[in-house]
């Protein structure tokens, strides 16, 4: 049940129809917009495998043999605890820049299965379907991405009231074989090098938007499936030295578009339900395993972020100033405040039925938090780097110049490192803060979650208000202003 990376990279060379730059790409694992990140990915599938990682990445199946703990449904807090390490693993190969690594999705369907009897009330038939498309996702430790928000358009109006009807994917006809979808999805982020996604919508739909409901899986190459890629940072980074970051972990995003895809009954798990669309994500644990995934995520990305803050203080000797330690202090605690409240939500998790999933406020309280956190730390590292972030030489190429590598040498000096080490380091900094690629990424973690408002009321409603008003309460009940009057009566006889 593990493949390795060459195996995963096998599977892309699918003839799936990927479209950039106004053509189709072909072989994506070898075009230079898609390459590199790809192989990225198959570097997590071989740390999995490693010998030495077996214990870490892997847990037993019965009957089955080991199996990627990307699908552990963890069943105490301990197994919720080994199943994070295995993900915070993964996250430092990556620093924290794939947010839809295989470990995203996954968490997703481990969750709606952690909750498989709110799909057994819906429909026996789709509940199987489920538990069937679990255990073949698992047994092929399959890549999964997801595309479950619509396409912009007309945001006053639902799916069903869009001037086109079928701009957003929906159903236009069912029979005896499975459902026909037409219409468009967004953001299938990392879907290039993913080997299927799950379609569905976690938006809000109203009366009339049945067709919408829907969720289903099917492969990334299935017949009328387009998908279209954003421009590529990877492809227009010049080098690894000069992009450490954009050449190797651009996970891409993509529109798709179903032209009349079909999807086997076996493959669908709501069929136009509007409120079993949202139950999926919200009574089940599927919408918060989901998003404790991100967080160990960001968590790891902090952790880099302020290994990378420290380093340019040093790189610019800096570091001993106060002014320059009161920002570091201050960045440090905002990091410490992700990795605590990842904690949290493990250790004031509950059992639901046989599974223990991660506390469900503490976790949408740290999305509204890193909501607002990510571009602030973003700023500050900006602040702290300041005009060396654009003093660096045009590309890795100034180096084949004898004349312009002296004058590298000279222009680029640190206390702490070499000329070398000084532009290495700063490339690095650019590309993680300042880039089209980083700008993307702070896009990313202020969104990914849904809009402010989106994770401000799910902190609302999941908020324990009882124990602070029943305290309230209690301290209003023990005056009143009879009693003080009469004490005030008392006191003037």
């Amino acid at each position: 049940m593990l493949k390795t990376g060459s195996q995963h990279i096998e599977t892309l060379r699918d003839g799936r129809q990927v479209f950039i730059n106004g053509q189709l790409a072909g072989d994506v694992t070898v075009h230079p917009a898609f390459r590199q990140t790809i192989q990225s990915v198959g570097h997590l599938y071989d740390f999995q495998n490693a010998e030495q990682n077996r214990s870490l990445m892997t847990y037993e199946v019965d009957g089955l043999g080991p199996a990627s703990r990307i699908w552990q449904m963890p069943g105490n807090y301990a197994e919720l605890v080994e199943r994070r390490r295995a993900l915070e693993a993964w996250a430092t190969l990556h620093c924290g820049f794939l947010g839809r690594a295989p470990d995203h999705v996954a968490s997703c369907l481990a969750g709606m299965l952690m909750g498989i009897e709110v799909f057994q009330t819906y429909d026996p038939k789709r509940a199987a379907a489920l538990v069937d498309y679990y255990r073949y996702a698992r047994e092929s430790d399959l890549y999964l991405t997801y595309v479950i928000i619509n396409p912009q358009a007309d945001r006053s109006k639902s799916a069903s009231q869009q001037q086109d009807r079928t701009l957003t994917a929906g159903v236009v006809d069912q029979d005896g074989e499975g459902l026909t979808i037409r219409g468009a999805k967004m953001l299938a982020t990392g879907g290039i090098m993913a080997n299927e996604v799950l379609v569905t919508c976690i938006q809000p739909l109203l009366e009339g938007d049945e067709p919408y409901a829907v969720s289903f899986a099917i492969p990334m190459n299935a017949s009328g499936l387009k998908i279209m890629s954003r421009k590529s940072y990877e492809e227009h980074a010049t080098s690894v030295f000069d992009n450490p970051l954009a050449s190797r972990f651009d996970e891409n995003d993509a529109i798709l578009y179903f032209d009349d895809v079909k999807v086997p009954w076996d493959r669908v798990f709501v069929n136009q339900d509007i409120r079993m669309c949202q139950q999926q994500f919200h009574a089940t644990p599927a919408h918060v395993l989901q998003n404790y995934q991100a967080q160990v995520r960001l968590m790891v990305k902090m952790r880099f972020l302020l290994g990378l803050a420290h380093r340019i203080a040093e790189a610019n000797g800096i570091v001993n100033f106060p002014q320059v330690r009161e920002t570091l202090g201050t960045l440090a605690a905002q990091g410490a405040m992700v990795d605590a409240l990842v904690h949290a939500m493990e250790i004031k998790g509950q059992n639901r039925g046989s599974y223990f999933v991660p506390d469900t406020h503490t976790l949408y309280s740290a999305q509204v938090l890193t909501q607002k956190l990510y571009p602030d730390f973003i700023s500050s590292l900006r602040e702290l780097a300041g005009g060396g972030l654009i003093m660096l030489p045009s590309g890795v190429e100034d180096y084949a110049d004898p004349m312009l590598k002296a004058l590298i040498e000279k222009t680029q000096q640190s206390p702490a490192t070499s000329a070398e080490g000084r532009v290495k380091l700063f490339k690095l900094a650019w590309d993680a803060i300042g880039s089209e690629f980083a700008s993307r990424h702070t896009q990313y973690e202020m969104f990914y979650a849904g809009a402010n408002f989106v994770t401000r009321n799910h902190s609302y409603r999941t908020c324990d208000w009882h124990s602070g008003t029943r305290m309230v309460d209690r301290l209003l009940d023990s005056y009143s202003l009879e009693s003080e009057l009469q004490a005030h009566k008392a006191v003037a006889a």
